[in-house]
């Protein structure tokens, strides 16, 4: 339940970064954000940064990215034996 709550900052728009997900309809790319954390950077440090972001708006991305690899899945391709 939560989850879609956070979900729901979550938007697209075509007009804005070629309709990537973006932080309620600011240009602030999802992707941006996960680089940011990937790249070890704090919650606190992200906000400060984007002084209009909440916490809630971090988490959702995160939330995001878990539903996305969620459902990932990659099949191996068989490798060729060297004869």
């Amino acid at each position: 339940m939560i989850e879609q709550l956070l979900l729901k900052c979550i938007t697209v728009n075509p007009k804005i970064f070629g309709g990537k997900p973006i932080v309620r309809g600011r240009r602030l790319a999802v992707e941006h954000v996960l680089g940011m954390l990937a790249a070890v950077d704090t919650f606190d440090m992200i906000l400060q940064g984007y002084p209009w972001l909440e916490r809630e708006d971090i988490q959702a991305r995160l939330a995001y990215a878990d539903r996305l690899v969620g459902h990932e899945r990659i099949e191996p391709l068989p490798l060729e034996s060297a004869s």
